[in-house]
């Protein structure tokens, strides 16, 4: 199945959620998976640290609980007789804070003493007694005031309400106790390793965020149990991942906010770009891009929009040149197909002129009297020359088009310049041609060899278009700065519209199925170009009464300056 594309502010809304929220929530559980796992740790230290104070204490109070007792045996084997030694442990007891009574033991008499504890516990009636050695099978068994030893061991951490610290000894009975809890007691006791390290503090967890420790005093065979509860965790681990879950809840919440602000404005400018897209693709080179400009808006959109402003406006020129050149492209290929169809039709006729007249003046089967060579070669002669000029203008049309005429300006002589074109267009002997320039008419300035060119397209036109027996007149006036040359013969009347078209590339009078007249249709447009080369201008002209002229301006060459 194919997927469905989404749009723009669909895939910014995505990426927005998954860049703010997905960071967030995995920065949310490192955090919180760090942050719990040093207070986890913390919790463990301070539990153990708690058991090393208990221990500390516990061998402190009973170590001197212990000299105590050493002194007391040591009076008892001063005094020589058993009833002054039971008086004298009475009056201790009575006078002693730390002692409530003493008795002299057994081993053998005492079922729960094996002869090296050096403490008793009897969790019935919460007694506990410290054993000396007096001498060989005879110990003092004195009991312990536990309040006292008990405020004395648990003073250091009084304010640990959320701790539990039990003190048991080797059988598991409780001697001691913190925040007492029976349900938690028997569940530590129950969950306390076999094997016990001795004297060194050591974890036995349950719950991973609950930490408990034990600690086994080998020499006095008490056990220290201290518990991590559940409060305990709450009040530490649970309410600082609250805390960092309520502070990445308010950051992401701002950042989505802002994000989702900065992709609004973030859309709109990308939609503008788009609409702008969407505009030139349909051929609208002129819609120009507005951006929101503001502190959401980035420099690049910025730079983007004025990019594509400028790009637009070149490329809205370039449509237009591009429009002129498929304009001349497209007049160029008329051009060609015109030249093609010229070419192959007005060449072949010179070409087999002078084919067919040469092939015959080759024969050797027949004699050729003088009189034919001479026509023949005078035929072979004007179709050369006729050939020579259709490849004369061909060759100036692309010098033309691309204003690379080279025109040589001088001091011209406008009659003998117009009797030399006379000359190399005058093929037919009964046309006249009616020459009315005067002698003292003024030199023009132009290109001798590009005027004359001139002056022989427009005369073979007007000896190919006028009415036969009529003449064709050449007329010249001036004034102070220029020459009016006009060439005049009799056809038929041209309309305006048509008029305005000979000055065209290949644009005949008769078109190609009808023509009568033999040439390229190139010899006006090759006028005007020349002419207007040499800083002139060129007109035609058509009236109803059958004349038609050809008016050529041209600048009179000064001789003071030297310059036109």
């Amino acid at each position: 199945m194919k997927l469905k594309r989404l749009k723009i502010v669909e895939q910014i809304i995505i990426i927005s959620l998954i860049g703010v929220l997905v960071p967030s929530v995995i920065s949310w559980f490192v955090i919180n998976n760090v942050s719990q796992h040093s207070l986890r740790q913390e919790l463990g230290y301070s539990a153990q640290i708690i058991a090393k104070i208990i221990e500390n204490n516990i061998s402190s109070v009973l170590n001197a609980d212990n000299h105590r007792l050493d002194e007391i045996v040591i009076s008892l084997n001063h005094i020589p007789n058993e009833a002054q030694r039971n008086l004298f442990l009475k009056n201790l007891a009575i006078n002693s804070e730390v002692f409530k009574e003493f008795e002299i033991i057994r081993p053998s008499e005492t079922p729960e003493f094996n002869g090296q504890d050096r403490i008793l516990y009897n969790s019935d009636t919460e007694q506990l007694w410290l054993i000396e050695k007096i001498h060989d099978d005879k110990y003092l068994k004195a009991e312990v005031n536990t309040k006292l030893i008990k405020n004395n061991i648990f003073n250091n951490i009084a304010d640990e309400k959320n701790r539990r610290v039990y003190v048991v000894d080797k059988s598991g009975k409780l001697v001691f106790s913190h925040n007492f809890d029976e349900k938690d007691f028997n569940k530590n006791i129950k969950q306390l390793p076999v094997n016990l390290v001795n004297n060194i503090v050591t974890r036995f967890d349950e719950i991973k965020n609950q930490p408990r420790v034990y600690l086994k005093m080998d020499d006095i065979g008490l056990i220290i149990i201290v518990n991590t509860t559940k409060e305990l965790t709450d009040s530490t681990i649970n309410k600082a991942r609250l805390k960092i879950l309520a502070a990445f809840l308010i950051a992401a919440i701002v950042t989505l906010f802002l994000t989702l602000l900065y992709s609004y404005y973030l859309y709109f400018n990308i939609r503008q770009l788009f609409k702008g897209i969407i505009a030139v693709s349909r051929g609208n080179y002129k819609k120009q891009i507005v951006p929101i400009a503001n502190i959401f808006t980035p420099r690049e959109i910025l730079f983007l929009s004025d990019e594509f402003n400028m790009m637009i406006n070149e490329i809205n020129d370039s449509y237009k040149k591009l429009k002129e050149k498929n304009k001349e492209l497209k007049q160029l290929d008329s051009f060609r197909s015109n030249l093609v169809d010229t070419v192959s039709h007005e060449l072949r006729t010179p070409l087999t002129s002078i084919r067919g007249y040469t092939s015959r003046l080759l024969r050797t089967d027949i004699e050729i009297d003088d009189e034919t060579k001479h026509k023949s070669l005078l035929i072979i002669k004007q179709q050369s020359e006729r050939l020579s000029r259709m490849i004369e203008d061909l060759l100036v049309i692309p010098d033309i088009e691309g204003a690379k005429l080279n025109i040589n300006l001088e001091k011209v002589n406008l009659l003998n310049a117009v009797e030399d074109s006379i000359y190399s267009v005058k093929n037919i002997e009964t046309r006249t041609i009616e020459n009315n320039i005067t002698n003292d008419f003024p030199c023009i300035y132009a290109d001798k060899d590009r005027f004359e060119q001139v002056l022989i397209n427009i005369l073979g036109n007007a000896e190919k278009y006028s009415y036969p027996d009529t003449p064709i007149k050449i007329e010249a006036k001036f004034d102070d700065k220029k020459a009016v040359i006009k060439i005049i013969n009799q056809s038929d009347y041209i309309e305006k519209q048509k008029l305005d078209t000979l000055f065209d590339k290949f644009i005949r009078l008769d078109d190609k199925t009808t023509r009568t007249t033999r040439g390229t249709g190139l010899g006006l447009y090759i006028v005007k170009g020349i002419v207007e080369a040499m800083n002139g201008s060129v007109h035609l002209k058509s009236t109803q009464d059958n004349i038609f002229s050809v008016k050529i301006t041209l600048p009179l060459y000064k001789e003071e300056t030297n310059e036109a």
